[in-house]
């Protein structure tokens, strides 16, 4: 009996000490929302909370305080969702607020596809002053991380990141001569890699169907892989075909992603054109058989139907090599222009060809209408009115091109490594914006998968939804603690509502915002609270795994 007191004595300090410890109190307790943490496990109900830019603690923190709280009853809470082919490169210089992006939840933009913002020379530099529209900058920066720096210094709402595109590096080495490089061109261009990986790029991209980068050879793009392999990158690509050579197109990857010894993905997987639909399953056949293989190759799509790009890829091959200014010293001799009409060539009916984007004012009338009524209202032909627009706005005009099918649509998103893209900028639905028109991928694709796909065709569940929004892209990318939910990891976080998130633009009407999505998180700091933004820019540059911090 003795005994036992005694030990009852010596626990009572412990047990005091043991009460009278206070709860935990976090910055910020986000209480009660279904916790999709990105790996696709089931959901359940906890509580998330956030200290500083990291997320503290998850899962019943009912026994803690938070100096804020949010109720997240009815919500889901899913890591910040990563758009792994961002066209928002200028827009976020005219405005970092990030706007269509952020209201759907993205909170990383990756950049470069084919074309990246470094580095440049004098005569890259001048080029981009020329083609500049409706947004003007100047352009402090000459390297792909200065780009990066200049942005997050200039203030943006979301994270940034990019590859650097061998296009970019043949117009710096070579410009737009349509030759093999020469040993040494090819060893500058490896060094111009090796400095873009240092700097933070998260690997190699290329857009095989636009110039100068279509000019590279299979063989050189190996060469340029093999640099970005040594860093740990990956390589990502705008195939050379997305027609009637898809299945080539594909092979081309794999064999680089092989050679290189690297992981690749396909930007934008798809089969263009109705006559081509069928050769989407043999190309998913090619993957397949390369995984099994033990190839890491995914891939990333936008969830619409239809395309864009320029009007000026119905030009055939040799009007486009030299670069715009080139096809416009072509099309002002005769023989040329006529030879160019007679080799056009359309993938889609010029009915379900949409003009959206035109350099001269005079011309943005015709923004909504479709190719062959531009062609019928002008009574020539669809190739003549192609040749003529482009000669009159002296741009390459942004057009929407319906040639996919929603069949495939639906068969690729059912793929378990198909990331999100949107494959547009990101805007703000009003000011310089306006002045054309866009794609409504530029507004919806992210809440159109959550919606559409999930929540009203069921394609996928919510949670593997949620992982190919974002853990997939994040470990595709080697990103350190990003894209998902875990202690320790960056508090990049977006709080929706499963049954109401909706795309609500469209292509007659494209600058609308995506509902359904309250609350966003970058960095820890609140950039989107009720489904308004808060003026907040605490996006940074995530670096690749190859970044040496100077």
């Amino acid at each position: 009996m003795r005994k036992r007191s005694g030990l009852i004595l010596l626990l009572l300090p412990a047990l005091w000490l043991l009460n009278c410890q206070k709860p935990p109190t976090y910055e910020l307790i986000i209480r009660g929302g279904q916790i999709l943490d990105g790996s696709g496990k089931p959901s359940y109900l906890g509580d998330v909370a956030l200290n500083a830019d990291t997320i503290a603690a998850m899962g019943d923190l009912s026994g803690a305080k938070g100096k804020r709280e949010i109720d997240a009853s009815g919500l889901a809470i899913a890591p910040g969702f990563i758009n792994m082919l961002s066209w928002a490169n200028v827009s976020l210089i005219e405005d970092g607020r990030s706007q269509s992006d952020l209201r759907q939840g993205v909170t990383l933009e990756v950049m470069g596809e084919g074309h990246s913002m470094g580095p440049l020379n004098e005569a890259m530099k001048n080029e981009m002053r020329d083609s500049q529209q409706d947004i003007s900058y100047e352009i402090e920066w000459s390297s792909l991380g200065e780009y990066l720096e200049y942005l997050e210094n200039k203030g943006v709402s979301t994270n940034i990141a990019s590859f650097v595109g061998n296009g970019t590096l043949r117009q710096y080495v070579m410009g737009y001569e349509n030759r093999p490089a020469e040993p040494e061109e090819l060893e500058e261009m490896k060094a111009l890699t090796r400095r873009a990986m240092e700097e933070g790029a998260v690997g190699l991209s290329t857009s095989l169907i636009y110039v100068p980068s279509g000019h590279a050879s299979t063989g050189e793009i190996i060469e340029l892989a093999k640099v970005v392999s040594e860093y740990g990158g990956m390589y990502i690509s705008h195939i050379r075909d997305e027609e009637s050579q898809l299945l080539e197109a594909v092979r081309e990857l794999i064999r680089i992603s092989d050679q290189a010894k690297l992981p690749a993905e396909i930007y934008h997987f798809k089969a263009s054109g109705t006559e081509n639909w069928p050769l989407l399953e043999q190309a998913i056949q090619c993957i397949d058989s390369a995984r099994a293989r033990g190839l890491a190759i995914t891939t990333d799509m936008y969830t619409y139907e239809a395309s864009s790009t320029g009007l000026n890829v119905l030009l055939p091959d040799w009007a486009k090599e030299g670069g715009h200014q080139k096809t416009m010293e072509l099309m002002a001799q005769p023989g040329k222009r006529l030879q160019m009409i007679r080799e056009t060539e359309f993938h889609v009916p010029p009915e379900k060809i949409l003009l959206v984007g035109f350099k001269n004012k005079a011309m943005r009338q015709l923004i909504g209408k479709t190719l062959a009524e531009v062609a019928a209202a002008r009574g020539k032909s669809p190739a003549e009115t192609v040749t003529d627009l482009i000669y009159e706005d002296d741009s390459r005009i942004q057009v929407v091109y319906f040639s996919m099918s929603e069949e495939n649509i639906k068969k690729k998103l059912a793929l378990p490594y198909m990331a999100i893209c949107s494959d547009a900028g990101s805007y703000t639905n009003e000011g310089v914006f306006l002045k054309q028109s866009t794609h409504p991928r530029a507004y919806g694709s992210f809440a159109r998968l959550l919606g559409k796909y999930v929540r009203e065709a069921k394609v996928i569940s919510l949670e593997e939804a949620v992982r190919r929004l974002t853990t997939l892209p994040a470990t595709n990318l080697k990103l350190e603690k990003r894209g998902a939910l875990k202690e320790g990891y960056y508090a990049d976080l977006v709080l929706f509502d499963p049954q109401n998130i909706e795309d609500n633009a469209t292509y007659e009407q494209p600058h609308q915002y995506a509902s359904g999505v309250v609350h966003v998180f970058v960095n820890g700091t609140q950039v989107l609270r009720d489904g308004e933004h808060t003026g907040a820019f605490p996006g940074r540059v995530v670096r690749g795994p190859g970044w040496k911090e100077k």
